[in-house]
Protein backbone atom coordinates (compact mmCIF):
# COMPACT_ATOMS: atom_id res chain seq x y z
CA UNK A 1 0.00 0.00 0.00
CA UNK A 2 1.24 3.57 -0.94
CA UNK A 3 1.57 6.83 1.45
CA UNK A 4 1.13 6.37 5.44
CA UNK A 5 -1.83 5.25 7.31
CA UNK A 6 -4.29 8.09 8.60
CA UNK A 7 -6.45 8.30 11.15
CA UNK A 8 -9.64 8.34 9.12
CA UNK A 9 -8.96 5.02 7.99
CA UNK A 10 -10.37 1.83 9.11
CA UNK A 11 -8.57 -0.38 11.50
CA UNK A 12 -9.68 -3.24 9.75
CA UNK A 13 -8.41 -1.96 6.23
CA UNK A 14 -5.01 -1.15 8.40
CA UNK A 15 -4.94 -4.94 9.29
CA UNK A 16 -5.91 -5.94 5.73
CA UNK A 17 -2.95 -4.65 4.30
CA UNK A 18 -0.39 -5.73 6.93
CA UNK A 19 -0.41 -8.19 9.54
CA UNK A 20 2.07 -7.29 11.99
CA UNK A 21 0.04 -4.48 12.94
CA UNK A 22 -1.81 -6.77 14.72
CA UNK A 23 0.16 -7.24 17.11
CA UNK A 24 0.68 -3.60 17.88
CA UNK A 25 -2.86 -2.67 18.20
CA UNK A 26 -2.81 -5.64 20.57
CA UNK A 27 0.00 -3.80 22.91
CA UNK A 28 -1.74 -0.74 22.66
CA UNK A 29 -4.50 -2.51 24.48
CA UNK A 30 -6.39 -2.40 21.06
CA UNK A 31 -8.90 -5.67 20.70
CA UNK A 32 -10.66 -7.56 18.00
CA UNK A 33 -14.25 -6.97 17.19
CA UNK A 34 -14.09 -3.01 16.44
CA UNK A 35 -16.13 -3.68 13.42
CA UNK A 36 -16.18 -0.46 10.86
CA UNK A 37 -14.78 1.87 13.30
CA UNK A 38 -11.80 4.10 12.22
CA UNK A 39 -8.43 4.60 14.05
CA UNK A 40 -9.21 7.37 15.44
CA UNK A 41 -13.52 6.22 17.17
CA UNK A 42 -10.80 3.33 18.29
CA UNK A 43 -8.33 5.35 20.30
CA UNK A 44 -10.60 7.73 21.55
CA UNK A 45 -12.51 4.81 22.77
CA UNK A 46 -9.34 2.79 24.28
CA UNK A 47 -7.72 6.14 26.24
CA UNK A 48 -5.03 6.41 23.17
CA UNK A 49 -3.43 9.16 21.84
CA UNK A 50 -4.16 8.71 18.02
CA UNK A 51 -1.08 10.69 16.58
CA UNK A 52 1.08 8.70 18.78
CA UNK A 53 -0.65 5.32 17.32
CA UNK A 54 -0.09 6.45 13.85
CA UNK A 55 3.45 7.36 14.09
CA UNK A 56 4.30 3.67 15.66
CA UNK A 57 2.09 1.75 12.81
CA UNK A 58 3.81 3.94 10.32
CA UNK A 59 6.90 3.19 11.32
CA UNK A 60 6.58 -0.24 11.73
CA UNK A 61 4.86 -0.25 8.23
CA UNK A 62 8.18 0.97 6.43
CA UNK A 63 10.25 -1.46 8.20
CA UNK A 64 11.73 0.95 10.80
CA UNK A 65 12.80 2.58 7.58
CA UNK A 66 10.97 5.73 8.09
CA UNK A 67 11.01 7.70 11.72
CA UNK A 68 8.90 10.90 12.31
CA UNK A 69 10.34 14.20 11.76
CA UNK A 70 8.24 15.73 14.58
CA UNK A 71 8.30 13.67 18.14
CA UNK A 72 6.68 16.81 19.98
CA UNK A 73 3.25 16.25 19.25
CA UNK A 74 3.67 12.08 20.60
CA UNK A 75 2.29 11.33 23.94
CA UNK A 76 4.93 9.86 26.15
CA UNK A 77 2.37 8.36 28.45
CA UNK A 78 1.22 6.12 25.47
CA UNK A 79 4.48 5.10 23.83
CA UNK A 80 5.78 3.62 27.24
CA UNK A 81 2.46 1.78 28.01
CA UNK A 82 3.25 0.43 24.34
CA UNK A 83 6.89 -0.67 24.97
CA UNK A 84 5.74 -2.12 28.38
CA UNK A 85 3.33 -4.49 26.75
CA UNK A 86 6.01 -5.02 24.16
CA UNK A 87 8.22 -6.51 27.20
CA UNK A 88 5.78 -8.42 28.66
CA UNK A 89 5.00 -9.99 25.15
CA UNK A 90 8.28 -11.28 24.83
CA UNK A 91 9.40 -12.17 28.20
CA UNK A 92 5.91 -14.23 29.38
CA UNK A 93 4.47 -15.65 25.83
CA UNK A 94 7.06 -15.58 22.81
CA UNK A 95 10.25 -16.35 24.54
CA UNK A 96 8.28 -19.44 26.25
CA UNK A 97 6.82 -20.48 23.77
CA UNK A 98 9.33 -20.05 21.44
CA UNK A 99 11.16 -22.98 23.91
CA UNK A 100 8.46 -25.37 23.71
CA UNK A 101 8.58 -25.41 20.27
CA UNK A 102 11.95 -26.26 19.78
CA UNK A 103 12.27 -28.70 22.31
CA UNK A 104 9.33 -30.99 20.72
CA UNK A 105 11.17 -29.70 16.86
CA UNK A 106 14.78 -31.11 18.00
CA UNK A 107 16.23 -34.04 19.39
CA UNK A 108 17.74 -33.54 22.82
CA UNK A 109 18.99 -36.36 23.97
CA UNK A 110 22.93 -36.57 24.65
CA UNK A 111 23.55 -37.97 21.93
CA UNK A 112 22.67 -34.60 19.58
CA UNK A 113 25.17 -32.17 20.99
CA UNK A 114 24.22 -29.67 18.57
CA UNK A 115 20.28 -29.84 19.80
CA UNK A 116 21.61 -29.26 23.74
CA UNK A 117 24.21 -26.39 22.17
CA UNK A 118 21.91 -25.01 20.47
CA UNK A 119 19.14 -24.96 23.09
CA UNK A 120 22.02 -23.76 25.79
CA UNK A 121 22.23 -20.72 23.22
CA UNK A 122 19.19 -19.50 23.09
CA UNK A 123 18.23 -19.94 26.81
CA UNK A 124 21.75 -17.60 27.68
CA UNK A 125 20.35 -15.73 24.86
CA UNK A 126 16.66 -15.00 26.21
CA UNK A 127 18.24 -14.20 29.97
CA UNK A 128 20.53 -11.30 28.28
CA UNK A 129 17.69 -9.70 26.50
CA UNK A 130 15.42 -10.21 30.15
CA UNK A 131 17.88 -8.30 31.63
CA UNK A 132 18.16 -5.72 29.10
CA UNK A 133 14.03 -5.39 29.61
CA UNK A 134 14.53 -5.48 33.19
CA UNK A 135 17.18 -2.63 33.00
CA UNK A 136 15.00 -0.59 30.97
CA UNK A 137 11.81 -1.13 33.12
CA UNK A 138 14.34 0.05 36.06
CA UNK A 139 16.05 2.36 34.99
CA UNK A 140 15.22 4.20 31.78
CA UNK A 141 11.14 4.10 32.20
CA UNK A 142 11.35 4.90 35.96
CA UNK A 143 13.11 8.57 34.81
CA UNK A 144 10.40 8.65 32.30
CA UNK A 145 7.59 8.33 34.87
CA UNK A 146 9.59 11.17 36.63
CA UNK A 147 9.23 13.23 33.88
CA UNK A 148 5.98 12.40 33.62
CA UNK A 149 4.94 13.11 36.93
CA UNK A 150 6.95 16.56 37.39
CA UNK A 151 9.35 15.02 39.48
CA UNK A 152 13.18 15.46 39.49
CA UNK A 153 14.48 12.83 37.06
CA UNK A 154 18.07 12.16 36.46
CA UNK A 155 19.11 9.31 34.15
CA UNK A 156 22.71 8.00 35.19
CA UNK A 157 25.30 5.72 32.94
CA UNK A 158 24.04 7.71 29.55
CA UNK A 159 21.05 5.18 29.19
CA UNK A 160 19.85 6.69 26.00
CA UNK A 161 23.16 5.42 23.98
CA UNK A 162 23.51 2.28 25.70
CA UNK A 163 19.86 1.20 24.53
CA UNK A 164 21.48 0.97 21.09
CA UNK A 165 24.15 -0.89 22.07
CA UNK A 166 21.97 -3.40 23.55
CA UNK A 167 19.84 -3.36 21.06
CA UNK A 168 22.79 -4.31 18.30
CA UNK A 169 23.49 -7.15 20.35
CA UNK A 170 19.93 -8.75 20.68
CA UNK A 171 19.77 -8.64 17.07
CA UNK A 172 23.00 -10.19 16.09
CA UNK A 173 22.31 -13.17 18.55
CA UNK A 174 19.25 -14.20 17.56
CA UNK A 175 19.92 -13.65 13.59
CA UNK A 176 22.92 -16.33 15.06
CA UNK A 177 20.89 -18.79 16.54
CA UNK A 178 18.51 -19.03 13.20
CA UNK A 179 21.77 -19.65 11.01
CA UNK A 180 23.04 -22.28 13.59
CA UNK A 181 20.22 -24.13 12.46
CA UNK A 182 20.19 -23.82 9.08
CA UNK A 183 23.76 -24.50 8.95
CA UNK A 184 24.85 -27.04 11.29
CA UNK A 185 21.77 -29.07 12.65
CA UNK A 186 20.75 -32.45 10.85
CA UNK A 187 17.44 -32.33 9.61
CA UNK A 188 15.67 -35.75 9.22
CA UNK A 189 13.80 -35.40 5.59
CA UNK A 190 10.73 -33.30 5.99
CA UNK A 191 10.69 -31.78 9.43
CA UNK A 192 7.70 -29.58 9.47
CA UNK A 193 8.46 -29.00 13.06
CA UNK A 194 12.21 -27.44 13.22
CA UNK A 195 10.80 -25.45 9.52
CA UNK A 196 8.47 -24.24 11.67
CA UNK A 197 10.31 -23.09 14.68
CA UNK A 198 13.17 -21.80 12.33
CA UNK A 199 10.36 -19.33 10.19
CA UNK A 200 9.70 -18.37 14.01
CA UNK A 201 12.71 -17.40 14.94
CA UNK A 202 12.81 -15.50 11.64
CA UNK A 203 9.30 -13.39 12.56
CA UNK A 204 10.86 -13.02 16.40
CA UNK A 205 14.17 -11.62 14.88
CA UNK A 206 11.99 -9.29 12.33
CA UNK A 207 9.81 -8.25 15.37
CA UNK A 208 11.89 -7.57 17.95
CA UNK A 209 14.22 -5.72 15.34
CA UNK A 210 11.20 -3.11 14.65
CA UNK A 211 10.87 -3.19 18.95
CA UNK A 212 14.24 -2.11 19.00
CA UNK A 213 13.92 0.56 16.44
CA UNK A 214 10.47 2.10 17.79
CA UNK A 215 12.92 2.62 21.18
CA UNK A 216 15.85 4.47 19.43
CA UNK A 217 13.97 6.18 16.39
CA UNK A 218 10.63 7.25 18.60
CA UNK A 219 10.82 6.76 22.36
CA UNK A 220 14.16 8.21 22.84
CA UNK A 221 13.73 11.13 20.73
CA UNK A 222 10.05 11.52 22.62
CA UNK A 223 11.76 11.12 25.69
CA UNK A 224 14.35 13.97 24.83
CA UNK A 225 12.02 16.49 23.90
CA UNK A 226 9.99 15.72 26.75
CA UNK A 227 13.24 16.61 29.16
CA UNK A 228 13.77 19.68 27.54
CA UNK A 229 10.54 20.67 27.81
CA UNK A 230 10.04 20.07 31.41
CA UNK A 231 13.68 21.87 31.77
CA UNK A 232 12.39 24.86 30.69
CA UNK A 233 8.87 24.72 32.07
CA UNK A 234 10.74 24.43 35.67
CA UNK A 235 13.05 27.74 34.14
CA UNK A 236 9.33 29.09 33.55
CA UNK A 237 7.79 28.62 37.02
CA UNK A 238 10.76 29.56 39.08
CA UNK A 239 11.23 32.54 37.02
CA UNK A 240 7.30 33.19 37.69
CA UNK A 241 7.16 32.39 41.14
CA UNK A 242 10.09 34.91 42.53
CA UNK A 243 7.93 37.85 40.44
CA UNK A 244 4.49 37.09 40.93
CA UNK A 245 2.16 36.84 44.46
CA UNK A 246 0.31 33.92 44.62
CA UNK A 247 2.02 30.98 42.85
CA UNK A 248 4.25 29.58 45.65
CA UNK A 249 0.56 28.98 46.95
CA UNK A 250 0.56 25.41 44.00
CA UNK A 251 2.49 22.55 43.59
CA UNK A 252 4.24 22.19 39.94
CA UNK A 253 1.49 19.81 39.22
CA UNK A 254 -1.36 22.35 40.73
CA UNK A 255 0.35 25.08 38.31
CA UNK A 256 0.41 22.65 35.03
CA UNK A 257 -3.28 21.90 35.58
CA UNK A 258 -4.13 25.76 35.90
CA UNK A 259 -2.70 26.05 32.28
CA UNK A 260 -4.61 23.10 30.99
CA UNK A 261 -7.76 24.91 32.58
CA UNK A 262 -6.87 28.24 31.15
CA UNK A 263 -6.45 26.60 27.54
CA UNK A 264 -10.08 25.65 27.58
CA UNK A 265 -9.44 21.70 28.44
CA UNK A 266 -11.77 19.39 30.02
CA UNK A 267 -11.03 17.23 33.25
CA UNK A 268 -10.39 13.87 31.02
CA UNK A 269 -8.41 15.93 28.62
CA UNK A 270 -6.05 17.05 31.32
CA UNK A 271 -5.70 13.64 32.62
CA UNK A 272 -5.13 11.94 29.68
CA UNK A 273 -2.64 15.04 28.54
CA UNK A 274 -0.46 14.36 32.27
CA UNK A 275 -1.25 10.97 32.47
CA UNK A 276 -3.17 11.09 35.60
CA UNK A 277 -6.54 9.81 36.92
CA UNK A 278 -9.04 11.38 36.86
CA UNK A 279 -9.94 11.59 40.35
CA UNK A 280 -6.35 12.97 40.84
CA UNK A 281 -7.28 15.63 38.53
CA UNK A 282 -10.43 16.66 40.41
CA UNK A 283 -8.98 16.58 43.25
CA UNK A 284 -6.04 18.55 42.15
CA UNK A 285 -8.84 21.56 40.97
CA UNK A 286 -10.73 20.98 44.37
CA UNK A 287 -7.16 22.19 45.64
CA UNK A 288 -6.47 25.09 43.41
CA UNK A 289 -10.05 26.63 43.85
CA UNK A 290 -9.42 26.12 48.02
CA UNK A 291 -5.61 27.80 47.76
CA UNK A 292 -6.43 30.79 45.33
CA UNK A 293 -10.19 31.14 46.31
CA UNK A 294 -11.12 31.22 42.34
CA UNK A 295 -14.34 28.66 41.81
CA UNK A 296 -14.83 28.80 38.12
CA UNK A 297 -12.96 28.12 34.93
CA UNK A 298 -12.87 32.05 33.85
CA UNK A 299 -11.44 32.68 37.11
CA UNK A 300 -8.43 30.26 36.73
CA UNK A 301 -7.77 31.53 33.27
CA UNK A 302 -7.86 35.29 34.43
CA UNK A 303 -5.61 34.05 37.24
CA UNK A 304 -3.25 32.30 34.69
CA UNK A 305 -2.66 35.48 32.21
CA UNK A 306 -2.14 37.50 35.62
CA UNK A 307 0.61 35.53 36.34
CA UNK A 308 2.06 34.91 33.13
CA UNK A 309 1.27 31.24 33.07
CA UNK A 310 -0.33 31.46 29.65
CA UNK A 311 -0.55 34.22 26.84
CA UNK A 312 -3.52 35.19 25.45
CA UNK A 313 -2.65 33.39 22.61
CA UNK A 314 -3.35 30.26 24.29
CA UNK A 315 -6.19 30.68 25.63
CA UNK A 316 -9.09 28.81 23.61
CA UNK A 317 -12.33 31.41 22.99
Amino acid sequence: MAGNYKTTDKVSFVLANDYRLLQVMSRFGISLGFGERTIQEVCSQCGIDDDTFIAVINFVKEGGTQAPTNVSGLNVCSLLNYLRETHRYFIEYQFPTLRRNMLNAIDCSVRNEVAFLVLKFYDEYVEEVCRHMDYEEEVTFTYVEALLEGRDAVLSDNSHHLLSKHHESIESKLKELKNLFIQYYPQQGTDYDLNAVITELYRTQEDLEIHCLVEDNIFVPAVRKLAHMTNLRKTRTEEVATSTLGNEQLSEREREIVVCVAKGMANKEIADKLCLSINTVTTHRRNIARKLSIHTSAGITIYAIVNKLVTLDEVNH
